[in-house]
């Protein structure tokens, strides 16, 4: 069978690093090119020379495709991800799949019509200390997990202006860092059931009260679990942190834990370890390409089979949870 061919719908820093990772396995191939940034467009073909530069999005679909790689902004993710699909495309979508879990499901459902393969990129799941960190939270190895603590605060914050519009964006950092620390912690524990969540969500330092013309900048969230298992979560965008990134996740256990931690405030460096009482061993360290990880998973499923999994229902589950932190 011949190589999947893809079309590459958005190709700034994300798209193009996306794009380079799915290349480098050898199981696709780039057929087509689309972004507005004359620039970005020159920069991607460095990595797919004989892949068409199209205009539009609409012409990529005209394609013929196999699949389409979707980097854009967060408004268009839902409605571009079902175009796709409804023309044949299975789909690879930057993070989140939709604004809210309605926008989610229509893609999945879309999806599941299509019968074609749907994922997003959540690229945590892919870092070598979440490998290891996850199968032994699974595997029982630390005993009953009861406590998970996430945490996402980046010193800086987004550089385009519709992050800060809610109709675009869908809302702040939860919607940006958050989404990861949601998925993180239901994909390593199975995905249960989240049987209560509530959350605290403010803007400049103050409590945000006009959701539909702000977006958060800080929230913490504490989800309880089907079993009570109790899931605390802290995002920000901006926070003076003394370093780039503070990246955590850490699952405690009546048997032992574990947890993955940046190293020096990298956002692409880290440590994972387990703990048992004042003691502590070393999982993994160091620099770990991961960021691609995600979507070179998703073109090798493709090159396997172009079908639904049914595991995009996971997508869903997430953007419900993301709903009631946001308290919609």
């Amino acid at each position: 069978m011949s190589r999947p061919r893809l079309g590459f719908l958005g190709v700034g820093w994300i798209g193009r690093h996306r794009m380079e990772a799915m290349l480098a396995t050898g199981a696709v191939d780039a057929a087509a090119i689309s972004d507005p940034s004359p620039e970005m467009v020159a920069e991607a073909q460095k990595l797919a020379p004989e892949a068409a530069v199209v205009d539009s999005f609409e012409a990529m679909l005209g394609l013929d495709l196999d699949g389409i790689v979707i980097a854009t902004p967060s408004a268009l993710h839902a409605g571009q991800s079902i175009q796709a699909l409804e023309a044949g495309c299975a789909v690879f979508c930057q993070k989140p799949l939709g604004r809210s879990a309605t926008e989610a499901r229509a893609v999945v459902e879309a999806a599941r019509r299509a019968d074609r393969l749907l994922s997003v990129d959540f690229s945590y799941r892919f870092t070598a200390g979440m490998q290891r960190i996850a199968p032994m939270v699974r595997g029982g190895a630390l005993g009953h997990v009861h406590a998970v603590d996430l945490t996402f605060h980046n010193a800086y914050g987004p550089d385009k202006p519709w992050f800060y519009d809610p109709a675009q964006s869908g809302g702040g950092c939860v919607m940006d860092l958050g989404v990861h620390l949601v998925d993180l912690a239901l994909w390593t524990l199975g995905f249960p059931e989240v049987v209560a969540v509530t959350s605290h969500l403010s803007s400049g330092g103050q409590p945000l009260t006009d959701p539909d013309r702000q977006v958060e900048d800080y929230a913490v969230a504490t989800l309880v679990l089907a079993g009570g298992t109790v899931v605390r979560l802290a995002c920000s965008w901006r926070l003076p942190a003394g370093q780039d990134a503070v990246i955590e996740a850490s699952f405690y256990g009546t048997g032992g834990a574990a947890a993955l931690r940046n190293i020096n405030g990298s956002f692409y460096d880290f440590r994972a370890e387990r703990f048992e009482g004042t003691s502590r061993h070393l999982l993994t360290d160091g620099e770990d390409a991961w960021g691609g990880r995600a979507g070179a998973d998703w073109a090798e499923r493709l090159a396997r089979s172009r079908g639904f999994a049914e595991n995009a229902e996971e997508l869903v589950r997430s953007a419900e949870v993301l709903d009631r932190i946001y308290g919609r």
